[in-house]
């Protein structure tokens, strides 16, 4: 059993296609990948930060605070704090994303309009 070969050759080619991209294309796909890299190590940066800003104060405060100690057991505790990172994350990807699409298609209008 399993997929025969002339139907797994059939999705194989038709994956790679006949078309091949353009040099404009292909800089656009290029400078997708660079936009969402940026926007990868800018939203890791911002989560590594609301990671240790969260946590201070959780830990500080289940050790001090009579109603933190009672109400907040190790699961709150973990869900504040990776809730403020996630947090951080994917807004801060969004946003970096954003200004560098933004930055890549002001880059193209000038180009456009200088030919």
């Amino acid at each position: 059993m399993g997929i025969p070969l002339e139907v797994r050759d059939v999705w194989v080619n038709k994956r790679n296609g006949f078309m091949i991209a353009s040099p404009v294309e292909e800089q656009k796909i290029l400078n997708a990948r660079n936009c969402t890299n940026e926007g990868v190590r800018a939203g890791f940066r911002a989560a590594s930060i609301a990671c240790v800003a969260s946590a201070v104060p959780t830990l500080v405060a289940v050790r001090v605070i009579p109603w933190a100690k009672r109400n907040l057991n190790y699961t709150a505790q973990a869900l504040i704090i990776s809730a403020a990172s996630i947090a951080a994350y994917f807004i801060t990807a969004d946003k970096t994303i954003l200004e560098c699409a933004r930055r890549n298609s002001r880059l193209e209008d000038a180009l456009r309009h200088q030919r």
